[in-house]
């Protein structure tokens, strides 16, 4: 992702930051597969090591996983929903950072959760966008990763009432276990659904896909 195109995400993030605390903040109670998948995700980090809510936005996922015991850390490209997050989530760490290169030294976290945030990583940048997660993943380190069905790209000129520049990019499940994979991750499992209530979420189906580095470094 060039730097433009980082800039335009910051400020379009930045901008929508108050209307997406309004509608997706709270939205986990509404969400009880997703639930059930961060639990699995806090049981098998709880006791190993911290984690990170990887492209945080306001802090609801890194929230649900400091309520479960998680010690969390979040990133976000958008300083303002760092700032928000901060306000939002107090006892956890937020950072405005970017998850193509990372400010995290190698083998940082036992486990990453990226809730919608690879789905601003262009096709052609998803091998060094997972492999920055890999890196700074420990041996053994847990990726959950959510992101909508489809082959898509969307792009967004206006956002609830703000002028923004953003693209969303939809992918297959076996599309992105093939890319996890090329990065060096082992899927674990891969489960689909289909959207909630429309007055919960956008009416996309969703992945969710449950990958691991590999136990020993190479």
């Amino acid at each position: 992702m060039d730097a433009h195109k980082r800039k335009d995400y910051q400020t379009s993030f930045d901008h929508v930051a108050g209307e997406y605390v309004r509608r997706i903040f709270d939205e986990l109670q509404h969400k009880p597969l997703d639930r059930q998948l961060l639990d699995r995700f806090c049981q098998s980090v709880r006791d190993v090591g911290p984690a990170c809510d990887m492209g945080c936005g306001p802090g609801h996922v890194a929230r649900y996983l400091h309520e479960h015991g998680v010690q969390v850390c979040g990133v976000d490209l958008s300083p303002e929903m760092v700032e928000r997050a901060r306000r939002l989530v107090p006892g956890v760490e937020f950072h405005q950072g970017d998850m193509m290169a990372l400010d995290a030294p190698d083998g940082a976290w036992a486990g990453i959760a990226a809730f919608y945030s690879i789905i601003h990583i262009p096709r052609a940048d998803m091998a060094q966008a997972l492999g920055e997660l890999r890196r700074v993943l420990r041996p053994g380190g847990l990726l959950l990763l959510a992101f909508h069905i489809g082959e898509d790209t969307i792009h967004l000129d206006e956002w609830w009432g703000q002028k923004v520049c953003v693209d969303f990019f939809l992918f297959r499940s076996d599309e992105m276990a093939g890319y996890l994979r090329a990065a060096e991750f082992e899927i674990e499992e891969i489960i689909e659904r289909e959207p909630y209530h429309p007055d919960v979420e956008h009416q996309s189906r969703r992945s969710y896909i449950f990958a691991r580095t590999c136990k020993t470094n190479a």
